[in-house]
């Protein structure tokens, strides 16, 4: 190689040394601006966090409805002005586990088919901070109230409107003000409002068709104003889950973790007494070992389920499978996931005479999970691992438990 050429060859290999450690040197800041650049519609992740208390709004009849900016179950962000081409704009803050806004729910859904092509946009927000629910307070229904969760009921109930999170930090609810869910607010063309309050005056499902909001969205876009009697009602219902209410929260899930757990022998007679379910509530029974790894990933969900529906005709038991002399080690695993229900061990090794007793159903395979009446009936069986949602939908939607009062 001549001389030329070897200078050549140098001059090529340093610019290329230079340029991978331009490549490489860059800061954080501009490869974080790239990856920005790369991806600009960033699906939206809800952090709920607690906050400082804040006012609380409270909107009179012809203000104007604040701006908001939010994400939607459909995972795309919806502002006020997206719904400019209507003549009237019916927001309703509700949520997924109040009893009260469920009973609301199928009215609220019959109300928009019927004012489809009418100029009337509805527009639902869930302002709940999740981490402001207990478990406690989760005994109507399947779901709380998490931005995830929002979608599943979105699905289960095929809402014909847009569903909108806000419970991260409530940035926009506050200055609409809801008391409870659900709370309508009716504005007019030029976004003042017109009326705030009740769906209906009757919570029972069946009992009425939604009079006060179809009266106010009628007279709205008539152009007429409500009496001032009726322009704003109360709103029945749960009551807002503002994120810095979390103290009860946070004592309550002490208090539960600061329960006693213990475990007792069962025998088969005993078994067969338990599947009898001799008594006046629903039983959910869970087969588990604390050497099988399905059965030790869900069984959390169990405990949840207790806390959900105990104060309700609802009953969780578990019975472990681990032979008699691994008691403590069942116990130490039950403690760990503060399962302060009844528990109990097989004192019987013969894991055949356990499947005989439950049921030819059975294959012997673990996990397995009965939800059973009173006077022993199956109503749900479920071989292997649960759907946790479709599980408490199942209990809930049962006609000793249900979603209303």
């Amino acid at each position: 190689m001549n001389s030329k050429l070897k200078f050549v060859f140098l001059f090529e290999a340093l610019l290329g040394a230079a340029f991978l450690l331009t490549q490489c040197t860059s800061t954080p800041k501009e490869n974080a601006e790239t990856t920005e650049e790369a991806s600009p519609d960033a699906v939206f992740v809800a952090n709920p966090i607690v906050v400082e208390a804040k006012a609380v709004g409270k909107l009179e009849i012809g203000d104007p409805a604040p701006p908001f900016n939010l994400p939607g179950i459909d995972d795309e962000f919806h502002e006020l002005e997206d719904y400019s081409d209507a003549d009237v704009l019916v927001i309703n803050f509700t949520c997924n586990h109040c009893p009260t806004a469920q009973a609301y729910e199928d009215r609220f859904i019959d109300v928009v088919d019927d004012y489809k092509g009418k100029k009337v946009a509805f527009v639902a927000i869930s302002s709940n901070s999740p981490i402001g629910i207990l478990p406690e307070e989760l005994g109507y229904t399947d779901l709380s109230d998490t931005f995830e969760e929002m979608k599943v009921r979105a699905r289960d109930k095929s809402y014909n409107f847009p569903y909108l999170y806000d419970g991260d930090t409530h940035e926009f609810s506050l200055a609409y003000g809801p008391t409870a869910t659900p709370h309508v607010f009716v504005f007019d063309k030029e976004r003042k409002l017109s009326y705030s309050g009740r769906i209906d005056a009757s919570e029972k499902p069946g009992t009425a068709n939604a009079e006060d909001l179809r009266k106010a969205i009628e007279m709205t876009l008539e152009g007429k104003s409500l009496p001032v009697a009726e322009a704003q009602t109360p709103a029945f219902g749960c009551s807002m889950k503002w994120a810095w209410k979390n103290e009860y929260t946070i004592k309550t899930n002490r208090a539960w973790k600061e329960k006693e757990v213990t475990i007792e022998k069962l025998s088969l007679d005993g078994l067969a007494d338990l599947l009898k379910n001799d008594t006046d509530e629903l039983l959910l029974v869970n087969f588990w070992a604390t050497w099988c790894g399905p059965c030790i990933i869900e069984y959390p969900e169990f405990v949840t389920m207790q806390r959900m529906y105990g104060e309700r005709d609802f009953q969780f038991v578990s019975v472990s499978m681990d032979s008699p002399e691994q008691s403590d080690k069942a116990l130490k695993y039950l403690k760990g996931k503060a399962s302060a229900v009844p528990n109990y061990i097989m004192d019987i090794d013969d894991k055949y005479k356990v499947i005989d007793v439950v049921g030819k159903e059975w294959d012997g395979s673990l996990p397995i999970t009965l939800l059973i009446e009173p006077g022993g009936k199956i109503a749900y069986r479920v071989p292997g691992t649960i759907d946790a949602y479709e599980l408490k939908r199942e209990i809930v939607d049962h006609p000793m438990i249900g979603r209303y009062f």
